[in-house]
């Protein structure tokens, strides 16, 4: 998979930059190849975050069976914030189409809207003020909608690495399934590789976020549970202010093979494209 990351970062011939003035890039919270786009001006300031707002599994997931990895952690519960619909309405200026650089990707699976909520206490906060957040919606047609929602609560809410995206918390209201990100300045990378239009990464920064990205992904296979994220490409890597590589998108994740199996009999497979050609022929046993 490392070999691939500098593969993508080597071989584009159209690594161009960005045009925006508010220095940021469109996310790409992709799906099936349906790849996410637009600006994002609302005014909210991009600063880092590690998530204080407690879920009903917090005190479970803050005990010693907590795993320690290298510069990352594997939580035994998701630790999260338990956001209401109306607190992400008031958050995302109620989920509005027509407010320019509010709308921040779009896929088969729903919308991404920016939003702004106080750094300290995850609380909805008014445009310029507070940080910025990404609130991915998941469209009730959608097929996978619910699995692909929960598996990323399941894992992004128990991983934690700096070079995955933060999942800070997540909204079950009734029919509404939404989650809460990081806001990622800089967009994808799939952005940067094939659809930008200014100013090609420089060799260092290619190199920064291939290195990046290669940790992300070692990180989820050598932990003890060995996660298969299953969908590693380009538009599932997003980069914050600085070009630091996170991944993101657990939707198709899984565990791996559980202490005694060789193997996990579950076929796993994410976009066809991206997957390995000998993968693809070989049937599930």
């Amino acid at each position: 998979m490392a070999t691939l990351i500098f593969y993508w970062l080597i071989s584009s011939v159209n690594c161009m930059g960005l045009r925006f003035s508010s220095g940021s890039a469109p996310h790409s919270s992709s799906l099936n190849g349906s790849h996410c786009s637009g600006s994002a001006r609302t005014g909210c300031k991009n600063v880092g975050f590690s998530a204080t707002g407690k879920s009903q599994f917090s005190e479970i997931a803050s005990g010693s069976d907590d795993r320690e990895e290298s510069l990352g952690r594997i939580l035994k519960w998701p630790n999260l914030k338990v956001f209401s619909f109306e607190e992400l309405i008031s958050a995302s200026r109620r989920f509005r189409y027509d407010i320019q650089g509010l709308v921040i990707g779009k896929g088969c699976f729903g919308p991404v809207y920016k939003g702004c909520l106080d750094e300290n206490t995850l609380t909805p906060a008014k445009v310029g003020y507070g940080m910025a957040v990404a609130i991915k919606m998941f469209n009730q047609d959608y097929f996978r909608g619910f699995e692909e929602w929960q598996s990323e609560v399941n894992f992004l809410g128990r991983l934690s690495h700096p070079n995955l995206v933060n999942l800070l918390g997540y909204c079950w209201d009734e029919d509404k399934l939404l989650l809460v990100y990081e806001f990622m300045p800089k967009g994808s990378l799939d952005y940067h590789l094939f659809r930008g239009n200014i100013t090609p990464l420089s060799w260092n920064t290619r190199l920064k976020i291939a290195i990046g990205a290669a940790r992300g992904l070692a990180f989820l296979h050598a932990s003890e549970n060995n996660v298969i994220f299953s969908d590693f490409k380009a538009s599932n890597i997003l980069l914050d202010g600085n070009y630091n590589a996170k991944i993101s998108d657990f939707g198709f994740a899984r565990w791996g093979p559980f202490e005694g199996e060789s193997h996990v009999s579950t076929r796993v497979i994410g976009t066809y494209d991206y997957a390995a050609p000998e993968y693809i022929a070989t049937e599930p046993s």
